[in-house]
């Protein structure tokens, strides 16, 4: 079947089989893998979505206070020794970004507990190498529709939409981020035992691509 009629028939599949619920429930991908060794070949990356999920709460390490993103100076790195305060930020919030500049600090301040869970400051997406408004402003704008894709086991599950959004905006989703991760994967479709789709509270519908 062609891949957009798949990922449609999958999605109206779930909402018929799946009884409407008191709150919005997201929509997860699962993309489950063969011959792929997670411990020689796991790797990381962020999948750019088409279709915004949420706003996320995203904390900066900045030199200065920002109008956009809420932050901690330098100055102030200093009241997170204890592990229990850095706990809480990782709760609090989605994403983290830096200042270039500041990065070593960060590393040292911050990353034996931001690194573990995979929420330190990314080359990839977060490192900023200027405060300006203009720059932190489409830094978020691009977090806040983009995934993080870290392979630790041989199966890739990824929140990609909400119950909310329109068929078409849920395919648009997955389609992308399906592309990306057959791009990233060695040998890709051959690294693919099955796709699924999932609401929060349902069990998983097959695609067949």
């Amino acid at each position: 079947m062609e891949e957009n009629a798949a990922f449609l028939e999958a999605i109206q599949e779930l909402r018929n089989i799946e009884k409407k619920k008191n709150f919005d429930q997201t929509i997860d991908l699962i993309i489950n893998l063969k011959e792929f060794d997670v411990r020689r070949e796991a790797f990381s990356t962020f999948v750019t979505l088409p279709v915004k999920i949420k706003e996320k709460k995203i904390l900066g390490f900045f030199e200065k206070d920002s109008e956009i993103i809420d932050t901690i100076k330098k100055d102030d790195f200093g009241r997170y020794k204890e592990k229990k305060d850095m706990k809480k930020l990782i709760k609090q919030y989605d994403f983290f970004i830096a200042n270039a500049k500041l990065m070593p600090s960060v590393a040292t301040s911050f990353g034996r507990v931001l690194g573990p869970v995979g929420k330190m400051p990314s080359p990839q997406l977060g490192i900023v190498a200027s405060e300006d408004d203009k720059i932190v402003e489409s830094i978020v704008n691009k977090i806040n529709s983009t995934v993080r894709v870290r392979v630790k086991e041989p199966s890739i599950k990824v929140p990609i939409a909400k119950e909310s959004f329109k068929d078409e905006d849920i395919v648009k989703n997955a389609l992308a981020f399906y592309h990306k991760v057959l791009e990233t994967l060695p040998r890709q479709k051959d690294n693919v035992k099955n796709v699924k789709i999932k609401f929060t509270m349902s069990k998983p519908v097959n695609i067949e691509i």
